[in-house]
């Protein structure tokens, strides 16, 4: 009897651990050092997907008589964390004052809220911001009076956002918004020197920007010259002209976005592919709302430091 209880063991345990590895493919790892998003995810938690990463910042705040204090130079690393359906970020300042946040989405508010800690200032209760997109911005509130009593909030904001890097701001702004006074700015920009995988993720985050924001000329400049597109159950698409013409974009609609999570990407010396899931929607003028969801694959190819899309087929 021990035997066949062993025997069974043996057997099951590939397949236990298996299915413990694919419960959460999408932490972080040595393959993807600041996991990825779970396209199970709420869509909104791709909000940050271009602040993921690593970037060289430099902080400034504002001193007690209102000048402006001495820059300080710090690291601020995003990463996707429980299974890729929340995000973590971490600041390092050389004056040895971190710093970090849980962001989760909640989708019965549809909203982010941001819980806040801090190596020199820690509580029993975590400091908690929420907010949301903008416009292209991340913006959180938390309420606060100023110094004088006067009734207001402070407005967190991540500005001119792009996966080479992105401003933020800390404001305090009365309650109709009429007064709005910076105590502190900072300045990111992603570390250099990405890996092919980068450097492929980076402009699949990008494609996505481009799309959310209606540019089928940006888009188009993701493809390779000689690029093909392969649409379902449409004729094959040839060039980046005629790729251009195809995004024939619907003005006037709303709540757009445009997610991209690849499962694998392989890079094989100046030839590289990769193959994933993808949803998108928007909001039409009539406020319908329409959106849809399925399969990709890609194969890219080196033009001189980049990577351009050469083949692109979806369902």
């Amino acid at each position: 009897m021990n035997t066949m209880k062993s025997f069974l063991l043996l057997l099951l345990l590939p397949l236990i651990m298996h299915s413990q590895e694919a419960q959460v493919s999408y932490e972080a790892s040595a393959e993807q050092p600041f996991g990825k998003l779970n396209p199970e995810a709420p869509k909104e938690v791709g909000d940050y997907a271009a602040l993921i990463g690593t970037c060289d910042c430099v902080s400034t705040k504002r001193n007690p008589d209102q000048s402006w204090g001495t820059s300080q130079k710090m690291t601020w690393t995003f990463k996707y964390i429980m299974n890729g359906t929340a995000v973590q970020d971490e600041t390092l300042k050389v004056d040895g004052s971190h710093s970090g946040s849980i962001r989760q989405f909640i989708a019965d508010s549809s909203k982010w809220y941001v819980h806040w800690f801090s190596n020199i200032s820690p509580s029993t209760t975590f400091p908690t911001w929420s907010g949301g997109m903008e416009e292209d911005n991340i913006v959180l509130y938390r309420p606060q009076k100023a110094p004088n009593g006067m009734e207001g909030q402070t407005r967190l904001s991540f500005k001119d956002i792009s996966i080479e890097g992105f401003n933020w701001a800390l404001e305090w702004i009365d309650e109709k918004g009429t007064i709005v006074y910076p105590t502190w700015k900072i300045e990111c920009k992603k570390r250099n020197k990405l890996t092919d995988k980068e450097v492929i993720l980076k402009n699949i985050a990008n494609y996505s920007q481009a799309y959310v924001k209606l540019d089928a000329k940006a888009i188009s400049q993701f493809y390779a010259e000689d690029a093909k597109i392969l649409p379902s159950d449409s004729e094959i698409v040839s060039g980046q002209s005629a790729i251009e013409k195809n995004f024939n974009f619907t003005e006037g609609t709303t709540n757009r976005y445009h997610n991209v999570t690849p499962v694998e990407i392989i890079v094989n010396g100046n030839i590289a592919h990769d193959y994933g899931l993808y949803e998108s929607g928007a909001t039409d003028k009539e406020g319908n709302n329409h959106s849809f969801k399925g399969k990709y694959m890609i194969v890219w190819k080196r033009v001189n430091d980049d990577w351009k899309i050469h083949l692109d087929i979806w369902n």
